[in-house]
């Protein structure tokens, strides 16, 4: 597939339309290699992802309900169900991390997250590249203390986000795109405030 045909044509997949297989091997290890070409100020390399498949999956489960009752102790069944079925959705996750150096001098740390959030992209796109669907989830986990410390973190670091991956056979359509040019100015020197009076 061509690069850009590949930019143009992904669409998120929504991990309850993802099944077995997922990708694994030599081609989980070529859609990886890409998170390494993001752009890294510093070359801090802050992203670190754990790949989460079989029977971990389960407890990453467990995990969030731990999360969620530490959050909301009155929680629901539903609710509880829905923290354990999540990570069921796809045959694998990628947890997406920044680990955060936060006295950086010249990289602060936006710029380490903007960082992996760009790893995370690539890997979305080399996952659709190589035949598979990909969606990218965050919320209230990506942001628990506790689920968190399950990956090692500590609280100056992040998560960016739970990467899903799997197989689709589903027709996914194409969502609407906005026209670029609705979201791009051209500066010609005059500064906001200057422009506003």
């Amino acid at each position: 597939m061509d690069a850009i045909d590949a930019l143009m044509s992904r669409n998120s997949v929504p991990p309850k339309l993802m099944t077995a297989p997922a990708p694994d091997g030599a081609t989980l290890d070529a859609i990886l290699a890409t998170a390494m070409r993001a752009p890294d100020h510093g070359a801090i390399r802050p992203w670190r992802f754990h790949i989460v498949r079989g029977a971990a999956r389960a407890r990453l489960g467990e995990v969030f309900v731990e999360a969620l009752l530490k959050r909301t102790p009155d929680a629901n069944a539903d609710a509880i169900a829905k923290e354990r079925g999540r990570p069921l959705r796809a045959p694998l996750i990628v947890v997406a991390c920044a680990e955060i150096t936060p006295d950086h001098p010249k990289v602060p740390p936006v710029e380490q997250i903007v960082a992996t959030g760009a790893a995370v992209q690539n890997i979305l796109n080399a996952a659709h590249a190589h035949g598979f669907g990909g969606f990218l989830a965050t919320g209230q986990n990506a942001r628990d203390p506790h689920v968190k410390r399950a990956f090692g973190l500590a609280d100056k670091d992040e998560i960016v986000g739970f990467i899903y991956l799997g197989t689709t056979d589903a027709d996914i359509r194409a969502k609407p795109r906005p026209d670029h040019a609705a979201y791009t100015l051209e500066w010609t020197g005059e500064t906001a405030a200057r422009a506003a009076e």
